[in-house]
């Protein structure tokens, strides 16, 4: 597959700008970590000018090639599935606790793998997410400032653009991207604390609300999630542990918070495809109960799921619950990205997996030990999974009479 596509150069700049400028807000004397697809290497060139000149002080990247990828599952041999680098993963960790930052650029293509063993892929996710934990957990408890963004990657943008040919698609797909990121703003930074304002004051209401539970209800939907102790609500920019202010996702629309593990019944159905680690898993049906799934079907990307789930025990729970109006951007666009960035950013969500420690009152001080009595999960994984859609009804609960309406028919109802 070849391509003459040619990005938007000013746009381009200007969303580099914005990673290191308002998604990362980095500091004079940090370094930083880039991971990228080799493909995004003009963005990664243009981050680096934008880094350096906002005062970085050491910036590395580590590229990934889908190739590459695809030659390790056609000629490995069996044993490779159960390696990870974990001198990679390590070195990570000792970065972070040395306040280093952290950028990711996605644009990988979301169904690289489909054709693979889901045997060979669920035993390589479950390496790579044991080898990566300590560094995983610098970023979900927000030890430092990290920022994800991303690059029209031209396989990501044949899924997302079928019918075109491959450059328009990229050309479309890179469009997609600099709106739902605010960059095809005059001022994007200006827009971004105007956004960031309007998240804190939905976070903020249900941070004073203090719900015991929240119900989602609506087509294939009857679940109770029920919220950690001392939970509070974020959204938009947050501040870290080494006192930077970040915006972690760019772009993001939700505001989010800390389940109880233990405390979620009922069952619940995606509404949009789960694209994880180059396999596409779709229209999922889980059951839980006390807080765990102990039913789990989807039409595609059973196999692969199964595997997920088994990764550990707080695998099978929530560590995440997400609200995202119908009316979001991404949502309005009416594109399926089959990126978890943006599709997630167009419902309603949860999330399997470790818990953000950060979505507590006074989490500095909160001890792994204390995160767990509130209710907090602990997992190797972290992986989003859209609920929600125009049809879902959310209400909160501080007991079992006293219903708020949250959203109803997919918008918020306050």
């Amino acid at each position: 597959m070849t391509s003459n596509f040619e990005i938007d150069d000013k746009k381009l700049d200007k969303l580099a700008e914005l990673a290191i400028n308002t998604g990362l807000s980095i500091k004079p004397g940090q370094n930083l970590l880039v991971t990228s697809p080799v493909e995004a290497l003009p963005l990664v060139r243009k981050i680096a000018i934008h880094a350096y000149k906002a005062g970085a002080n050491l910036i590395t990247p580590i590229f990934s090639d889908p190739e590459l990828t695809l030659a390790r599952y056609e000629h490995a041999p069996d044993s490779s599935f159960d390696k990870a680098p974990s001198w990679l993963y390590s070195g990570m960790s000792e970065a972070f606790d040395n306040n280093t930052a952290r950028l990711a650029i996605v644009g990988d293509d979301p169904m690289l793998l489909e054709s693979q063993d889901p045997e060979k892929i669920g035993r390589s996710n479950k390496a790579v997410s044991k080898a990566s934990k300590p560094a995983r957990e610098s970023i979900t408890n927000f030890n430092i400032n990290w920022n994800i963004i991303a690059w029209p990657g031209r396989h990501w943008a044949a899924r997302v653009f079928p019918k075109l040919p491959i450059n328009e698609a990229q050309s479309q797909l890179a469009e997609a991207i600099f709106s739902a990121s605010r960059v095809n703003t005059p001022k994007p930074s200006e827009a971004w604390v105007r956004h960031n304002a309007n998240l804190l004051k939905r976070s903020s209401w249900l941070t004073h609300q203090n719900f015991s539970f929240l119900h989602f209800s609506g087509p294939g939907t009857n679940l109770k999630v029920g919220l950690a102790e001392n939970h509070a609500w974020m959204g938009g920019a947050s501040k870290c542990k080494n006192g930077i202010t970040c915006n972690p996702n760019i772009p993001s629309e939700e505001v989010f918070t800390t389940p109880h593990r233990l405390r979620v019944e009922g069952t619940v159905s995606s509404t949009k495809p789960l694209s994880y680690q180059g396999t596409l898993i779709d229209d999922i049906r889980v059951v839980f109960k006390d807080g765990k799934i102990i039913e789990a079907k989807a039409k595609k990307g059973k196999e692969v799921l199964t595997k997920v789930l088994d990764v550990d025990e707080g695998a099978r729970r929530l560590g995440e619950v997400a609200l995202v109006p119908d009316s979001s951007p991404i949502s309005q666009s009416k594109l399926l990205f089959f990126n978890t960035l943006f599709d997630e950013n167009a419902a309603c969500h949860i999330a399997l997996g470790q818990c953000y420690s950060k979505c507590f009152k006074d989490p500095d001080v909160l001890s792994k030990k204390t995160i767990k009595k509130f209710g907090g999960n602990s997992s190797m994984i972290h992986i989003d999974w859209m609920i929600g859609s125009k049809s879902i009804n959310i209400d909160g609960f501080h007991d079992e009479k006293s219903a708020t309406p949250i959203f109803r028919s997919g918008e918020w109802a306050v």
